[in-house]
Formats: structure tokens, sequence, C-alpha cells
């Protein structure tokens, strides 16, 4: 039997939590910890997107398995309470899709996750989640030249399968819809938009607990044994399952067979105070989600009482992935989320900021989630890598997730996303913290160099050929 010693989660302060949270935190639900042994179906660790979606689509397809969630922390408190609120689908990544599963399953995921943007306006509508959602369009722009074109291969892959997904943008509708900025064209998905992730995750948490998922916060799993039957190891208890479910995001790297084919980097967000009237004054005055093209990718929403919400990706990353206290609040990565809204939005520049936070993204060198059962497991099954793109996408995957749990031999438990054929690896360490930083300094300087509508130099482009890109919106 093989035994997978698993990290334990750094816990936010509520200082260091992320706006989303913070809004919410009188109105979360509670969760107790877990202090006596118990036997489920299914366990699953980890109380994020993946875990709640994967659990809720169990006991929706059999309502027959018990199933628990171990969360370290609250739910939600990892990169799903964290992220940029952006939700579109995946026809962005078709390509990557199909690299993966190939056309025909492809375009049924992405088919999927637009079906899954539908469902959560659904659930809004039956007030079955309170979600902020606001489907006024997921925008993704460029401000320079070098951005320009670059989501024409997701419409002439769109094209091809008869799914005219984006809307071109000129400068003026741009700035009809979010007010003058730095971009000047881009394109939109109409079906996006733009939610609240603090308001979904404590209401996903209260509906998997009226499905009859037992949940149990501030419970971290240290160690799973695998075997006919899975022995997972809290602080005061331990649960036997018949199937245990990692769904832990940036800290599935814990076990080495996932942690080298994956790579950690953060996520700098700022949150204003709310300035609804100099937003109005701008024309901003819907609930767009907008991106741009550049490798440290922006992301940002005019939220509900009419804050922006502001993101960049720092594309940093850390030695053997140990994920300390930083990657909750890292203060002096504020300044440079802070000079981006000013160069997009030069108006805004002295808009008071009154919160930051840092979010970790799961990367995967394919940029397509990794689901599967653990090499050589009887028992144990992960799911990560999503790249900081899964608003849509979770709620779409996670019936996949459930059929592999389930066994079920259906179209979601055959999909190719299951125990992928050869995924890429990354390098050991130091060799992988020695490249990671390097091509960083480079994607820097790339940025710097594009935004003012420079080339960067021969050095800097051949360098920036070594990173694979993210985004986490």
């Amino acid at each position: 039997m093989t035994t997978y010693r698993l990290r334990t989660p750094v816990e936010a302060t509520l200082q260091d939590q992320a706006f989303w949270l913070q809004d919410t935190h009188s109105s979360a639900p509670s969760f107790e910890p877990l202090t006596e042994r118990i036997t489920a179906d299914v366990a699953i660790v980890g109380g994020g997107l993946t875990g709640l979606w994967t659990a809720i689509r169990l006991r929706q397809t059999h309502p027959e398995l018990s199933v628990v969630v171990l969360e370290a922390s609250t739910c939600g408190s990892g990169a799903s309470g964290r992220n940029g609120g952006q939700v579109h689908s995946w026809f962005e990544r078709l390509d990557q899709l199909s690299a993966v599963v190939g056309d025909e399953e492809a375009l049924r995921l992405a088919r999927a996750s637009a079906e899954a943007i539908d469902e959560l306006r659904q659930l809004q509508e039956d007030r079955e989640l309170d979600l902020g959602l606001r489907l006024d369009g997921w925008v993704w722009t460029a401000s320079s030249r070098a951005q320009e074109g670059a989501w024409d291969e997701a419409l002439a892959r769109g094209a091809e399968v008869g799914e005219d997904s984006y809307s071109r943008l000129s400068a003026s509708d741009l700035a009809a819809r979010v007010g003058p900025s730095a971009s000047y064209v881009g394109v939109v998905e109409e079906r996006g938009g733009s939610l609240h992730p603090g308001r979904m995750m404590r209401s996903l948490a209260r509906w998997a607990d009226r499905l009859g998922v037992v949940i149990h916060e501030h419970t971290p799993v240290r160690s799973i044994t695998d075997g006919a039957r899975a022995r997972l190891v809290t602080d005061r208890a331990t649960v036997d399952a018949d199937r245990v479910l990692v769904a832990t995001n940036i800290w599935a790297s814990s076990i080495p067979e996932l942690r080298k084919r994956m790579f950690v980097v953060d996520s700098e967000v700022v949150a204003t105070a709310p300035i609804p009237d100099r937003l109005d004054a701008l024309g901003w005055r819907g609930g767009e989600a907008i991106c741009d093209a550049q490798q440290q990718v922006l992301y940002y929403q005019r939220t509900s009482d009419g804050r922006v919400v502001f993101g960049r990706g720092s594309g940093r990353t850390l030695f053997r992935d140990r994920v300390t206290a930083a990657f909750n609040r890292r203060p002096e990565g504020a300044p440079l989320a802070v000079a981006e809204l000013a160069r997009v939005y030069p108006q805004l520049a002295d808009a008071p900021i009154e919160y930051s936070w840092t979010g970790g993204i799961d990367c995967v060198p394919s940029h397509i989630p990794q689901i599967g059962r653990l090499r050589g497991a009887r028992s144990v099954f992960y799911a990560y890598g999503w790249n900081g793109t899964a608003l849509a996408q979770i709620p779409a995957c996670s019936r996949i997730i459930a059929a592999m749990l389930a066994g079920d031999d259906d179209e979601w438990g055959r999909s190719r996303l299951i125990d992928q054929p050869d995924p890429a690896t990354l390098p050991p360490e130091p060799i992988r913290w020695i490249g990671a930083n390097v091509v960083r300094w480079a994607v820097v300087r790339k940025n710097r160099a594009e935004i003012r509508n420079r080339r960067p130099g021969w050095f800097v482009r051949a360098l920036i050929r070594f990173m694979p890109s993210t985004s986490e919106h």
C-alpha cells in the first residue's frame, strides 16, 4: 500500500483574504471540523470549486453514494475565492483541447462549458445559487500592436465548426461598453460575463449541504493511504473511503507524481473603493469581464457596488512549490497591479485601493486540466491544472470527474481527459526554479517593450519560447 503525504495549506488571516471573501465573511456558512472516525463511499480533499461541484454531481447522479468533503480551511478560501470572477466558455482554447482529446470531444467540451454558463444563469434565476452573475459579455482586448489578433485562432477554429462565439470590437465599441481605455481593439463573447466568487462559493457550499454532502472545514488531511478502501488521516480523526479525490489546486503538488507535471504561479489583484459615479462618467456601467492579451495577462471587472477589481499575472514561482503566507497577500505586488490599472485607465490613477491579495494558479504545460487515477493506485484520483480558467469549465468537467469516481460507462466516464497518455513533465529542482525565473525575467522585459509598441531584443525573444503561457480569469 502507498501512503501519500499532503502539505497543509497556509490559512489566510481575514485581512489577507480576497475582497470577495471578506465581503461575504459575515454570511459564510460554517461546517464543523471532523473529530471522529467516519466512512464514506467518496472522500474529496478540498472544498473549492472542483471539490464542491464534483460532490454535487455525485449526489445528483448517484444519490445512493455517501460523499464527504474535507477542507483544510474554509470552503473557497483557495483559488476558488481569490480569482477575478471571469466567466467564459472553452471556445477560447479549442485548439489546445483538440491537441489533448481530439477535435470531436474538444467541441463537445467547449459546448459543455457554454451550457455550464446557461446552468449558472438558471441556478441564479431559480435562487438555488447566489452568484452575483452578470452575463454582460467577456471582452478580450489588445492595448498594443503585439497583442492584436491574439483571438484570430479561436475565431478561425470556431468558424470551422460552426460556432461563432465572438464578435469583433473596435475602439469605439469598447469605449461604449467599458469606457475609454488603453485597449483599442478586441472581441467579445456575449454569453460570458462576471460573478462574485465569494457569493458563489458560500452558496455552492450551502447547496452541497442541502444535497446531503457532508462537509468538514478546518480539517486538513495529513496523509492518504491507498488500498481496496483508502484511509485519510486528519489531525483528530480518520476517514475510510472507497474512492478519494485530491482536489486541492496548487496543493496537489504535495504528491510527487502530480508535481512533476505542474507548476505553481501567482496572480496579484487589487480592488478599489466604490467609485460608481466615476465609472458611470466613463461609460463603464455593466458587468463585463475584461482581459488583455499580454503574457502577464490583465483581467478586471466593475463590481455591482461600483468597485474595480483588477488583477495581473505575475509569473512568479516558488522553489519546490513551497507555498507560504506570501501566496495569500504580497504587499509588494499591489503597486504593480495599481500601475497597470493606471496605464489601462489613466482616469482612475488616483482611485483609492481598499483591498489587495494574491491568488495561486495550478498550471500544466498543455493548459488543459489533468484528471485521472494516481499511477498504481486502487482508490486515489486527482483533478488539477485549471490554468486559471475554471468558473464555467469546472461545472462542465465535474461531470467527468464524478463519472470517473462512480465508474460510469457513459460519454463523461469515457472522456479522453481521464488518464491522459504521457502528459508533459517538467524538469526537477533546482533546474525548474532557475529556468522559471530566467524566463520570467524575459517576460517582464518583453511586456514592458510591447506595451510601448517596441520590439523586445533577440535574447528576450529566445528565452520566451521556453515559457508555457498562463492566465487567471
